[in-house]
């Protein structure tokens, strides 16, 4: 093809439209929630108020939080028909794979799949945010073959998802830790599942449509999957002795390291130190420095040979270890924050749409024709009067 064109692959660089959910400050290299830095909302506030932000725009009042956290707390239980799909498959598949197909069972029974209206989206999106902590509690105690435990409204969201997953009131730090970690997987702009929902909303499909879309883009190792990799590189290595000789070998295969770089932070990931601290708090309560051992030693040798420094996937794999979650739980965990961005973003996209067709540049055979064909006089005769009439 004789046209010249700029490929970016992978849209890199290219900006496709504008947002007022989120963004990178270039200068304090921070994520900002509408705004706010997320290190301060992780500090500050708890999950349930990052999702009032992102969802309405303002971090909520006291009654607001109260009214908020009343909703989501009616709508915590699954119903019969979803456990018994859920029981219906096997126990062997991967925990997003379920997470994606209750999402699309929660989609069909909703009685107003096809209404874009903001309420109603809202409406939706409180539901699914509501029930994905017991859908991804109930994998992993089926996964060890435990009974569901039910979901308790006395509370907070963070407690009453470690309370469905473990039958225990988690302690204090772990809960702390374990809500801050939501906090900060809760939204990052246009990243790779955040832009398939909008994709999918931008044809006017209906959101959970879009969501389930974004549950596949999250599920690949180049996403969401990362934090998992994190943690099968851990039990690879097994103990920071064996650091050295296994990242020699690594990078002599020219292996990817999971959990280091980002295409957006150019002086490493902003989340990356209130995440740290998180997991330092749950190394100190389990008693387990060998897992801080081998993290920091993993962590140098990485930076000093490749100047490349670790993403949020990095602590939060350990973390969520220590926590007691299986490795394969820890994708679905992601999906049960980042609904609070996903569904920000569909509704910007239904409130100002347009239909996302990005162009593409042809590189393949030129034109040719199947030996026989003979073209319908008719048809070339009404296809030289069109052109005729628009020329």
């Amino acid at each position: 093809m004789s046209e010249t064109v700029e490929i970016r692959k992978g849209l890199a660089g290219v900006t496709v439209d504008r947002t007022a959910v989120s963004h990178v400050n270039v200068e304090s290299n921070s994520l900002l929630y509408r705004g706010y830095p997320v290190q301060e909302l992780a500090a500050t506030t708890s999950f349930e108020e990052v999702v009032h932000l992102l969802w309405y725009g303002d971090l909520p009042t006291a009654e607001e939080l109260d009214r908020f956290r009343a909703a989501e707390r009616k709508h915590r239980a699954l119903d019969a028909h979803l456990m018994d799909v859920i029981d219906g498959l096997s126990r062997t598949a991967h925990p997003m794979d379920v997470v994606r197909t209750a999402v699309s069972v929660i989609g069909a029974d909703d009685p107003d799949v096809a209404d874009q209206d903001p309420e109603t989206v809202l409406r939706k999106a409180l539901v699914l945010y509501a029930k994905l902590p017991a859908v991804v509690a109930h994998v992993q105690r089926r996964r060890r073959g435990l009974a569901p435990v039910p979901p308790r409204d006395d509370l907070g969201y963070a407690a009453n998802f470690l309370w469905m997953t473990f039958g225990d009131e988690p302690d204090e730090v772990v809960r702390q830790a374990f809500d801050v970690s939501m906090t900060l997987y809760a939204e990052h702009s246009f990243n790779a599942s955040t832009f398939t929902a909008r994709v999918v909303a931008s044809t006017l499909s209906d959101y959970h449509s879009a969501i389930v879309a974004a549950v596949g883009a999250l599920k690949g190792s180049l996403h969401g999957g990362a934090n998992e990799a994190v943690m099968h590189t851990f039990d690879e290595i097994g103990t920071a002795a064996n650091v050295v000789p296994w990242l020699d070998t690594a990078l002599a295969d020219k292996r990817k390291i999971m959990g280091f770089g980002h295409r957006v932070y150019k002086r490493g990931d902003s989340r990356v130190p209130t995440m740290q601290a998180a997991l330092d708090s749950l190394v100190a309560h389990e008693d387990r420095p060998d897992v801080a051992e081998l993290a920091t030693t993993l962590e140098t040798e990485f930076v000093e040979r490749k100047g490349i420094y670790p993403n949020l996937d990095y602590p939060s794999g350990p973390a969520y270890h220590l926590i007691g979650f299986d490795t394969e739980l820890f994708t679905p965990i992601f999906v049960a924050s980042r609904i609070a961005g996903w569904t920000a973003h569909v509704q910007e996209q239904y409130a100002d749409n347009a239909l996302i067709r990005p162009l593409s540049a042809y590189d393949g055979v030129g034109e040719r024709h199947v030996a026989g064909y003979v073209p319908d006089a008719a048809a070339v005769a009404a296809a030289t009067r069109r052109e005729e009439q628009a020329g």
